[in-house]
């Protein structure tokens, strides 16, 4: 099987000195006074004349504004972004009226994420790491992984989130190399008690990371609440909070990552029912796991125990390749008023609690 390329962005952190910082803080800041506007002024043609703006007015509008005395802070940062956020708005824009997303919103100084974006005529590569317009310095990027040999670096975008941490991301092409072959099939049960069960025997335990962070969690939000409102201690305090809830989010996306990534390459055929896991964790007997259900396992009159997670693993399993089979539905059969057994056949997205590969 020969080697697939796919295009991602690859995201790291990075440390920038206090004059990058408030570098890019004010373009964060210029950023979003010209997206606002832009949708503003987008929006007053449409509503008072039924005109749409495109992209190449709303640019020359920026040209306009810079010229006011009241705008001229808008030249005090590269026009690289600025340019950058309106063809954003565009896209946005472009999704909406194609049925793909919601209309843009306006956006606040609150907002969890700020960003900005440079094309290739914004920045410079130093070492590998990148230069952006009106800075000395390259970024101090934490390099985790390597960027590909040869990537084209068409853009660079700068982000920084309501943790105050902060990251870069550069498109490149990626290589992936194809995996052994195997024949391996397995069924995934998702329980409460565990994380999941596999028809293999294995269970991932919960590793519950809010639970690990829940003193400290609970210390910021006092401390939160004692801050009086629109003070700078309370911007620090929520600041505070939000560092908490990243950790823990952080945790929580990567323990599955890795946990379904093995699962992927160890086996051919993962099987996995579509339950709606948000409906049952609304469950207030389920919620935390307050009290585990009360069989979770039992003796056949064989003598055989049965493990009640791996037994639902099986049948998971076992329904899933009778689908992939003979491409069937897996409902029972039921019984009429009429007293004659009917088999109801849907197709596997078709119902809850149906069985997908």
């Amino acid at each position: 099987m020969a080697t697939t390329h796919v295009k991602r962005a690859f995201k790291y952190r990075f440390c920038p000195s206090d004059a990058q910082a408030a570098e890019l803080s004010r373009t964060f800041g210029r950023v979003q006074k010209v997206y606002n506007m832009a949708l503003e002024a987008r929006n007053a043609a449409w509503n008072q004349r039924r005109e749409r703006v495109n992209c190449n007015a709303t640019s020359a509008m920026l040209t306009a504004w810079k010229k006011t005395e009241e705008l001229a802070c808008l030249t005090e940062v590269s026009p690289v972004p600025l340019q950058q956020c309106l063809r954003h708005l565009q896209g946005a824009l472009t999704n909406f009226f194609d049925g793909g997303a919601k209309y843009p919103r306006f956006t606040s100084r609150k907002k969890s994420r700020r960003c900005a974006g440079y094309t290739s005529s914004a920045f410079g590569c130093r070492d590998g790491a990148p230069t952006l317009a009106k800075m000395r310095e390259p970024l101090d990027i934490v390099w985790s992984r390597p960027l590909p040999e040869g990537a084209a670096r068409s853009t660079v975008t700068v982000s920084q989130d309501a943790a105050g941490r902060w990251f870069v991301s550069m498109p490149g092409d990626d290589a992936i190399a194809p995996a052994q072959a195997t024949t391996a099939a397995v069924g995934i049960d998702t329980g409460i008690t565990s994380l999941v069960t596999v028809s293999t025997g294995e269970k991932a335990t919960n590793p519950r990371h809010e639970r690990r962070d829940r003193g400290r969690l609970a210390k910021a939000q006092r401390e939160l609440s004692r801050k009086e409102k629109d003070s700078d201690n309370r911007a620090k305090a929520r600041v505070k909070v939000t560092r908490v809830h990243a950790r823990i989010t952080d945790r929580r996306r990567d323990f599955p990552h890795q946990l379904t990534t093995r699962l992927v390459r160890e086996d051919q055929t993962v099987v996995i029912e579509d339950l709606s896991l948000r409906t049952m964790v609304t469950n207030h007997t389920l919620a935390r796991a307050k009290l585990p259900l009360n069989i979770r396992w039992w003796t056949c009159d064989c003598g055989t125990v049965h493990d009640r997670d791996v037994n639902a693993a099986h049948n998971i399993l076992a329904a899933g390749l009778a689908v992939s089979a003979c491409g069937d539905g897996v409902r029972p059969q039921r019984i009429t008023p009429g007293g004659q057994s009917s088999m109801r056949q849907e197709p596997p997205t078709g119902d809850r609690g149906t069985p997908r590969l």
